[in-house]
């Protein structure tokens, strides 16, 4: 039988991959669903697929802070946005230059922007309660009520899928509650490995977070953005980014201090959430810049998410 560094390595593996199946899963399962109750395809994809692809910054979070300690769903999410931007955006943008809709800079940009301010503001006396959780959630309903109301303004789509809209199907159901009993099972083999790993080798609780699960939460982003830029659907990359930080922040969080207060360590406030602030301005400006990011401005997110890495290291 395996036991310390070898079984903590084996839960960390099977965890991402069982995270990142549960992921794909519930994603398909849930936009199908949604198409097929009457939603519209462009609601589908900033609503249910954006808060499906944060699940598991969620239920990595959720079980990291009970089981653990609040920094481990503090660090998961800094480090999954951080990563989100660095990483992904900066790979799908090296892959194939990503344009920009003007859509995605007037609706869903800025709100990324006020997510990630919001996020500091409520945690700069060092710890984000239940109230806060509960504004969070609160901002959660209207920005999801505005995008609703804003897509279904907008001419309807083609559906991609002629099967989509003809009402609910067992083999989605099926694939929702596959999806989430992966989640689940894939979050506590990657909260467990982590940390055991981590820990052995004498790393911090935070750290653990803002590393190795936020860069295992962030797999269903960086394999949709990267095929998504493979397949010149280059929009669909920053949606992705964008919608994914927007929930991590006001939804993850929100949930997680309802259920338990999150603690915020000094070092925090003096080093991940400034480094959040510029990686999300930066990124803006990028993307405003000719309504485009180019495979330089990929090479330089990417570079900047390996400095943040080196930051980190004791």
């Amino acid at each position: 039988m395996l036991s310390g560094i070898p079984l903590y390595l084996a839960l960390l593996v099977a965890g991402i991959v069982v995270l990142y199946g549960g992921a794909e899963l519930l994603v398909a399962g849930a936009g199908r669903l949604a198409l097929g109750i009457g939603l519209r395809a462009a609601t589908v994809g900033v609503t249910v697929i954006a808060f499906a692809t944060t699940a598991p910054e969620l239920f990595v979070s959720t079980i990291g802070a009970l089981n653990v300690s609040t920094d481990i769903g503090l660090g998961a999410v800094i480090g999954s946005n951080i990563a989100n931007i660095g990483l992904v955006l900066g790979l799908a943008a090296l892959i194939k230059p990503l344009q920009i809709s003007d859509i995605a800079m007037r609706r869903h940009v800025p709100f990324m922007i006020f997510a990630a301010v919001l996020l500091v503001v409520l945690g700069v006396n060092g710890t984000i309660g239940r109230l806060e959780g509960a504004i969070l959630l609160v901002v959660l309903a209207g920005f999801t009520a505005y995008l609703v109301y804003y897509v279904n303004a907008d001419p309807a789509p083609e559906l991609d899928d002629p099967a989509a809209g003809d009402g609910i199907e067992l083999r989605d159901v099926a694939l929702v509650l596959g999806g989430l009993v992966a989640l689940v099972l894939g979050s506590r083999w990657l909260v467990s490995g982590g940390t055991g790993l981590l820990s052995e080798l004498g790393f911090s609780d935070l750290f653990i977070g803002l590393t190795v699960l936020a860069l295992g939460t962030s797999l269903p982003e960086l394999a949709a953005s990267v095929v998504g830029a493979l397949r010149g659907e280059t929009e669909f990359a920053i949606a992705n980014v964008v919608g994914s930080n927007i929930y991590n922040i006001i939804a993850v969080l929100g949930i997680v201090a309802l259920i338990t207060p999150i603690e915020i360590a000094p070092s925090t406030l003096r080093l991940e959430l400034p480094v959040l602030i510029v990686f999300t301005i930066v990124s803006v400006v990028m993307m405003g810049y000719g309504r485009k990011l180019t495979r330089l401005d990929g090479a330089g997110l990417v570079a900047g998410y390996f400095v943040f890495l080196y930051l980190l290291f004791p």
